[in-house]
C-alpha cells in the first residue's frame, strides 16, 4: 500500500507529548488487528516523520534532546502535517519562512492539524480565519488575540472545521486517533489504543 506521509513539526521547546503522543499513534497503526502486527511494517498505513525548520538537533521542553527526521529543505511530501505547542511558539509567531512553509504544505496537504499552542501557528499562517478552534486553556486569550475571526471555543478537547486543532498537550493523542478513525474506521482506531492501552476521549465539535 502506498503509505499515508504525516510530517510532525518540532522546534526548540517543543512539549514533549505534543509531538511524542500523536508519533505514537500514527506510528502504531496497523490495518492487520493484534500485537502480532505491530512486529512489521507490512500493514502500517503511515510513514511518521519530524521536519525542522533548519537545524536538526532539537531541545525540546524538559531537555530532552532530539534529531529530526527533516527540514525544510528535504522534506518529503506531507499528506497529513501536525504543528505542535509548547513555549517554542512563541518566538516563531513572527517567523516568515515557518509561516510560509506552514501555510504552502497545508495547501497540499489532505489534513492539517495542531496540538496545545501549535493553533497560535495556524493562526498567523491564516489557516483559521472564518474557522472555530482551539487551543491550550491558557491561551485562549492570546489565539483570539491573533485575529477577530477566528471563533475560538474554549472547554473543547478537540475541534473539527476543515482545520482541526486540540487542547492541551495530552489532546494530541485524541486528536490523532481521530484522524485515524476518519481514515481507516473506528475498528483500525479502537485496536490501536488497545495496542497502546490509551483511553480515547471523543469530546469533538
Amino acid at each position: 500500500m502506498k503509505k499515508i506521509n504525516v510530517g510532525i513539526l518540532i522546534f526548540n521547546e517543543v512539549e514533549v507529548l505534543d509531538f511524542a503522543g500523536p508519533y505514537e499513534v500514527f506510528s502504531r497503526v496497523r490495518t492487520n488487528k493484534g500485537a502480532e502486527s505491530r512486529r512489521s511494517n507490512d500493514s502500517a498505513p503511515f510513514n511518521t516523520f519530524t521536519v525542522s525548520l533548519d537545524d536538526n538537533h532539537i531541545k525540546a521542553t524538559g531537555g530532552l534532546k532530539i534529531i529530526s527526521d527533516y527540514n525544510f529543505v528535504n522534506c518529503p511530501d506531507i499528506d497529513i502535517l501536525v504543528i505542535p505547542g509548547g513555549y517554542g511558539t512563541r518566538s516563531l509567531l513572527n517567523n516568515e519562512e515557518l509561516l510560509t512553509w506552514i501555510k504552502n504544505i497545508s495547501e497540499t496537504a489532505k489534513i492539517t492539524s495542531s496540538v496545545c499552542t501549535g493553533a497560535l501557528l495556524l493562526a498567523k499562517s491564516g489557516l483559521l480565519e472564518e474557522k472555530r478552534a482551539t487551543t491550550h486553556w491558557g491561551a485562549i486569550e492570546a489565539l483570539k488575540s491573533i485575529s477577530k475571526k477566528i471563533n475560538v471555543i474554549p472547554n473543547r478537547r478537540i475541534i473539527d472545521d476543515e482545520v482541526i486543532t486540540s487542547a492541551g498537550v495530552s489532546s494530541g493523542i485524541d486528536m490523532a486517533f481521530l484522524i485515524v478513525e476518519k481514515l481507516f474506521g473506528e475498528e483500525i482506531a479502537s485496536d490501536t489504543a488497545k495496542y497502546i492501552e490509551f483511553h480515547r476521549s471523543k469530546a469533538t465539535v
